[in-house]
């Protein structure tokens, strides 16, 4: 498995410059909860899809946010889990965001709204994923696609192991798409410290905070929460998009490599100098639109083929 690598667009390095200006005095402070409010505006100051309707839901007693297109497939839908490091976000303010999914799927969209730490605490947040993604399962859909990113890529990652491990789910997962997925929270990866001066956001004492407040004394090598230690075999295809510039590269490397020698289609695309989750600075960085519509096309092929 040889990842795909982007090269990075001269128009994008003079966009990620600014902002490395702009967040170079926060870089690896870590304010837990406090965070929150900052988190939730950053998100909601995200680029929005046309005709995309947002709405209330609850799916497996799981409340969220549906993402609706104006032209969705009838028998599809798509959930997509966001970041956060299990800590922050909510649903809602993941919602422009998700729309580009919403759109370029014509899929109905469920955002859960899983517990947050440290509140709640390990599993809750991978209990409310699989929770939710039964009740969408025993809807009737015939097809259902997956994505997410940072936790949320992980989240997605987990819940295909849960499904290709039970048996009494009649309707499985397609495949998911995970950007810059946190498959492994013992953080081990050696990017970790190579990618140390590049990640324009994260250290690794930073990270391991939010790690510590989720896991509160659990294995981080639980599988439930670490899909780098699950059992990879019998899962749906998985597209993985990973910057080179975060300390999270090796988690995105390491989980395709497990993954394609346990037999799993993968594919892992690696964009020169974009930060994690790139992804939500669609309409600010040519690299974001072009995962995006990468990352759709993909869940496209999923949803269009016949089963």
């Amino acid at each position: 498995m040889e990842p795909h690598y982007h090269d990075l667009d001269p128009k994008d390095a003079q966009a990620l410059a600014a902002m490395r200006a702009s967040m170079n005095a926060q870089k690896g402070k870590y304010m837990g909860v406090d965070a929150r409010p900052a988190f939730e505006k950053q998100k909601l100051g995200v680029q929005a899809a046309a005709d995309v309707r947002t709405e209330v839901g609850e799916v497996g007693g799981v409340l969220g946010w549906w993402c609706r297109p104006s032209n969705p497939r009838t028998d599809a839908a798509l959930i997509y889990h966001h970041g956060g490091w299990y800590m922050l976000g909510t649903a809602k303010a993941f919602c422009n965001q998700v729309s580009h999914f919403a759109a370029l799927t014509r899929s109905n969209t469920f955002i859960p709204d899983y517990r947050l730490a440290p509140e709640a605490r390990f599993p809750a947040a991978y209990d409310d994923a699989v929770a939710a993604y039964r009740g969408l399962a025993t809807s009737g859909l015939r097809k259902i696609v997956l994505a997410g990113d940072s936790v949320g890529g992980a989240l997605s990652l987990l819940v295909l192991v849960a499904a290709a491990a039970d048996p009494s789910l009649a309707t499985k997962p397609l495949g998911a798409v995970a950007m810059s997925p946190t498959t492994d929270l013992t953080l081990s990866g050696e990017s970790m410290r190579s990618r140390a001066e590049a990640d324009p956001i994260f250290t690794r004492d930073m990270v391991a905070q939010f790690v510590d407040a989720y896991l509160a004394g659990n294995d981080a090598s639980d599988p439930r929460a670490s899909p780098l230690f699950a059992d990879l075999r019998k899962l749906a295809p998985v597209r993985i998009d990973v910057g080179e510039d975060e300390i999270l590269l090796d988690d995105a490397v390491r989980f395709a490599e497990r993954a394609a020698a346990a037999g799993v289609k993968v594919s892992l695309d690696v964009w020169a100098g974009m930060p994690h989750t790139f992804q939500a600075m669609i309409g600010k960085l040519d690299a974001a639109s072009k995962a995006v519509q990468a990352e759709t096309a993909f869940l496209n092929r999923l949803l269009d083929e016949d089963i």
